[in-house]
């Protein structure tokens, strides 16, 4: 945790924010603060700054803070992004929060298993929580928006094509000759695929949609290293 985001349930009339449970913890175990140390603070889709700490017990942190500058900047990108499996997608959409992706569209895809939609990470209480996590990360303050579409052909056919309008639109497929473009660094849509990748005639639809059929490689990646990966390459910097 690089910095701790508030939230408005954290601040007391006063105007001093107070912190218990896991970012309590984090001040006590990895900062080893004390009272009136500066720590990293930040406010939820605000500005970031510092809390210093006034008050350090084991069951809370009273801060005063100050914000003063502002968030990093989003990466120009939506993210349309086949459900992952259950294990993995706590840390993908981490990784999707960390590198400052802000809109992200999760699909339903043929490979894409039906109790996947199941997971209780799909709450919407797990998908602050680890949107949290990765911008906590970050040093960011901006929540992504998470969209869920569990049918594909509606999707692709009824709102996808509004969503490339004014980008580059890309979508991850081995199978193809183009390579993927290298710091594009412009607003782009990029699709990716289920593990096992999007069935022909789902990138056939994609492709109809508006989008480039693009690949990394030979190599075949998981989702949870293909995104920063793809992410690093189309853009110069994260954020």
């Amino acid at each position: 945790m690089n910095l701790a985001l508030l939230f408005s349930e954290d601040f007391a009339a006063d105007g001093q924010a107070v912190l218990t449970g896991r970012r309590l913890a984090h001040l006590h175990s990895v900062l080893k603060a004390a009272e009136g140390d500066l720590v990293p603070v930040g406010l939820v889709n605000g500005d970031i700054g510092t809390g210093r700490v006034l008050q350090l017990t084991d069951t809370r942190a009273t801060l005063q803070v100050e914000l003063i500058e502002p968030p990093p900047s989003p990466l120009p990108l939506t993210l349309v992004l086949a459900m992952p499996r259950p294990k993995m997608f706590r840390r993908v959409l981490q990784t999707c929060a960390t590198l400052g992706a802000k809109d992200i569209w999760l699909i339903n895809s043929y490979k894409v298993e039906k109790s996947f939609w199941q997971t209780p990470w799909l709450s919407d209480e797990n998908l602050r929580e680890n949107m949290v996590l990765g911008l906590e990360q970050a040093r960011d303050t901006v929540l992504p928006r998470v969209h869920i579409r569990k049918l594909f052909k509606p999707f692709v056919e009824d709102e996808l094509p509004a969503l490339l309008k004014n980008t580059r639109a890309l979508v991850a497929h081995p199978a193809t000759n183009t390579p993927c473009p290298v710091h594009i660094n412009q607003p782009t849509t990029l699709c990716i695929g289920p593990e096992g990748g999007f069935i022909p005639y789902e990138v056939d639809k994609l492709v109809e949609a508006g989008c480039e059929a693009v690949h990394l490689g030979r190599r075949i990646l998981r989702v949870e290293t293909a995104v920063p990966v793809l992410v690093s390459r189309l853009f110069d910097a994260c954020g």
